[in-house]
């Protein structure tokens, strides 16, 4: 059977934007930027996300695109014979432990849009009562299951339908409502007291912040920033690449979506400072910023529960663009696997994710006290150390020996998928740059990731 490949360009690019677009986004750039020194950990960060962004990003597409298979088949495709394939089944396990935690956060912000929006917030709540609200609800197993439920049957329910009819039908316009709500949000902005203030905290060059956490610092900051962002490693670009024509370059394809990643990266800063500015709250970073310190701000606004509940539907689209995403590559993976329908895999999937994320749920509240890393960790943050500081890391390394080894797929064959159709290409003398400067940045972030976990 023939595969299915999106119906438009513009499909194409909105999904996968979809799939790097998420709370990261949101939760984590704008208070690294105004933390490491404003427009010049801009100008760091975007060098960073050509020098390593765009050639990660572009291996991911174009072994999708050459081996018309998600991860559950493609380094058979390509290289048959070889043992590559061993590495997709811990390659393919990020992808759960992703899902299991993300579509619990997304149940999250399904949960504070209802709420912000129907008015059930009092009005002017400092930070320790919006904490307070936000403990409340992490207390509560029924009520975070029930909002993990709706969103996780929600988008499956959308990948059932197929590619064009579902995936691409609901995201093209989920995408388009996503960033009108936050141009609408940062135009708002404009008019509040502290724009000027949060916007030169955010954006204007700090030196002195760069002196105080050190340029080193500063430049792990961002050169991880550049890589975790568009969330490579576990194949849930790749699989969009196996859906896309071959009319237009990967390097070309690859800089429009980083482009609109950094867009909404950028733009939440303008959204989230001069609010935070406007009212004297303290920004800070994680789920913290949005579930704590946005709802504390909102709360002081005039016509809060309506700014505030656009907010959280942005955030809840930006979400679910991402759960949509990854469920279609853990879909397209099981159909590839076991030569199953698509319905039998999602509803296989469906369950799987539901139930694995069940610890992380009952980590705030029937199994709050198992710290399984010390301290106060949570079970939750046990799976984004897996995850993020193991498998996307050791993923990302898979794929860079995968096109730069001549037991692996090879540059030739990369650079021929990669170069193929119209827009920018790849120069020859790069494999050296992926030979050599691409792992040695892999592996900084991977030991400097155990480095900034155990040294606290």
């Amino acid at each position: 059977m023939a595969r299915e490949q999106f119906s438009s360009r513009l499909g194409f690019l909105l999904i996968t934007a979809g799939c790097a677009i998420g709370l990261g986004n949101v939760w984590r750039f704008p208070y690294i930027t105004g933390q490491f020194g404003g427009a010049i950990f801009v100008l760091i960060y975007v060098c960073f996300l050509l020098l390593i962004g765009l050639p990660m990003l572009s291996i991911e597409l174009a072994v999708g695109r050459a081996s018309r298979s998600s991860l559950g088949r493609s380094f058979e495709n390509l290289t048959p014979n070889r043992n590559w394939k061993l590495n997709k089944y811990w390659m393919i396990l990020g992808n759960y432990v992703l899902m299991a935690f993300y579509s619990l956060v997304t149940g999250w912000m399904l949960y504070y849009t209802v709420l912000v929006f129907t008015g059930t917030l009092d009005s002017q709540i400092d930070q320790s009562k919006a904490g307070a609200i936000f403990g409340d609800m992490l207390s509560k197993p029924a009520m975070q299951f029930l909002c993990t439920l709706i969103v996780t049957c929600g988008a499956f329910a959308i990948c059932a339908c197929g590619l064009k009819k579902g995936v691409e039908r609901i995201t093209k316009p989920l995408m388009v409502l996503l960033f009108l709500l936050l141009i609408f949000l940062s135009l708002r902005s404009f008019v509040l007291p502290g724009f000027k203030e949060g916007m030169t905290y955010y954006l204007m060059p700090n030196f002195e912040n760069i002196e105080g956490s050190g340029l080193m610092t500063t430049l792990a900051a961002a050169m991880g920033q550049a890589f975790f962002t568009l969330g490579l490693g576990v194949g849930s670009i790749q699989i969009f690449g196996s859906y896309m024509s071959k009319k237009y370059s990967l390097f070309y394809e690859s800089a429009i979506i980083t482009t609109l990643d950094t867009f909404v990266a950028l733009l939440a800063g303008v959204v989230i400072f001069p609010a935070c500015f406007s009212y004297g709250i303290e920004p800070g970073s994680g789920p913290g910023l949005i579930f704590v310190t946005l709802v504390s701000v909102f709360s002081n606004m005039e016509l809060g529960w309506l700014w505030g509940g656009l907010f959280f539907l942005f955030m809840l689209f930006a979400a679910i663009s991402t759960l949509i995403a990854v469920f279609e590559n853990l879909i397209g993976i099981s159909i590839d696997l076991f030569e199953c329908s698509r319905v039998k895999a999602v509803v296989g999937n469906c369950l799987a994710v539901l139930i694995l994320g069940l610890p992380c749920m009952f980590g705030y509240n029937l199994w709050s006290n198992i710290h399984p890393m010390g301290g106060e960790s949570t079970i939750l943050d046990t799976y984004d150390f897996v995850l993020s500081l193991n498998i996307l890391p050791l993923g990302a390394m898979v794929y860079i020996l995968y096109v730069v080894l001549k037991r692996g797929w090879g540059f030739s064959g990369y650079a021929k998928e990669c170069n193929t159709g119209k827009g920018i290409k790849l120069p020859s003398w790069a494999l050296w740059y992926y030979r050599i400067v691409l792992p040695l940045v892999v592996i900084t972030l991977f030991v400097q990731g155990y480095i900034g976990m155990f040294a606290k």
